[in-house]
């Protein structure tokens, strides 16, 4: 039951404020522009660097809010993901023009600074548009292709809504990592087949309805036009080298958001119960985590186990889990994505825990070996 006090807390814009640190990042990139040189470096050093280390300060938060709660009560959570995508385009645009046409910046700085702009589309923009997608109201879910097709990576959503939710920790979902799979070697596998399963998952929607694949209700031809729309501003704005520098941060918005992807459900599998059936999605098929300020930065994201258990609930509702129902990481995103960049020490560290969880969850699979062949998963 909903309580007043509840209400009354997660109403205020006190409640929302850590969630709102992210748009420091906006004003700090347009200091990081106009300084250039090691100032560059600030970017990811705040957005990764800074809120690791805050972690270690400010601890866990294993508080569960009452998912009862309205969303007229989430007012102010819910309107730093709305406010996020215009900030975000002027931000990127607005860098662009200034770096291409006052000449204050040398080509490299220029592409490392728009490397460095990919960790705020990456690490907030696309986060942001994870969450709107999810939403019922249609205004949300445009401005999550909006966000999506600034990085040029639109289809996500198609593949996140229709591919991954349905056969997460199974062998028919791209972006859950297999155990033993290094991340670099995950990132270029993702990257064509997570392609290609959206448009299959489009075309089987649309068959359904007896219509062809390249209807005008696929959702790429919109995903086509925005991706489109925004190459030719950049062209407009900088030409063929503006051109390579906003794509220079899509693409590390991109590599970003599949490090969380490959951090979110490692070598987790759900059980095959035959016939190509597995069992219903549980808190225990995604790696968890409380790390209090990185679930500032990230929105609640690392509470993965109750999004995939409730999608649709709003961030400010997501619910954590203890370790007997859901597997835990040591660390927050942040930290867990860096060791992931150097497969000996992902192994060291995440191996040991994966082996805990099969014991835990699935004692009765004795050869893990035997059980993925007999789970004869599809092609992808």
């Amino acid at each position: 039951m909903t309580t007043a006090t509840g209400l009354q807390r997660h109403g205020k814009l006190s409640a929302a404020l850590p969630f709102w640190l992210s748009l420091g990042l906006i004003p700090l990139a347009v200091f990081v522009a106009t300084q250039g040189g090691w100032t560059i470096i600030l970017l990811p050093l705040s957005a990764w660097w800074l809120f690791s280390g805050l972690d270690y300060v400010v601890g866990l938060d294993k508080s569960n809010p009452d998912p009862d709660i309205p969303e007229q009560a989430l007012f102010w959570h819910r309107l730093v993901t709305l406010i996020w995508a215009p900030l975000q385009l002027v931000t990127i645009f607005g860098i662009l023009y200034y770096v291409t046409t006052t000449g204050h910046l040398d080509r490299v700085e220029q592409w490392a600074l728009f490397a460095g702009l990919g960790i705020l589309s990456g690490t907030i923009g696309i986060t942001y548009a994870h969450e709107l997608m999810h939403q019922k109201p249609k205004a949300e879910r445009w401005l999550a292709d909006i966000l999506l097709a600034s990085v040029l990576y639109s289809h996500f959503r198609s593949e996140h809504m229709l591919v991954h939710h349905r056969y997460v920790a199974t062998p028919r979902d791209p972006v859950t990592a297999r155990y033993g799979e290094g991340f670099y070697r995950f990132f270029l596998r993702v990257l064509h087949q997570c392609f290609r399963s959206a448009l299959r998952a489009e075309a089987a929607m649309l068959a359904r309805k007896e219509l062809p694949a390249w209807h005008i209700s696929n959702p790429f031809w919109r995903y086509l036009a925005l991706q489109l729309g925004f190459l030719t501003l950049a062209a407009l704005i900088g030409g063929t080298w503006g051109v390579f520098l906003f794509a220079t941060q899509a693409f590390w918005a991109i590599f970003q958001l599949e490090l969380v992807n490959y951090v979110e459900h490692y070598g987790l599998t759900r059980k095959h119960l035959g016939d190509g059936k597995y069992e219903h999605v549980k808190p225990r098929h995604s790696w968890n985590a409380s790390q209090r300020a990185s679930n500032w930065l990230l929105i609640n994201l690392q509470r993965h186990s109750d999004h995939h258990y409730k999608p649709d609930r709003r961030f400010p509702l997501l619910q954590t889990y203890a370790e007997d129902e859901a597997p835990q990481l040591p660390h927050g995103y942040p930290v867990m994505t860096m060791m992931a960049l150097v497969p000996p020490v992902w192994r060291r560290v995440m191996h040991p825990r994966i082996k805990h969880w099969r014991k835990t969850f699935y004692p009765e699979v004795a050869n893990w070996q035997l059980y993925k062949k007999a789970a004869n998963p599809m092609p992808l």
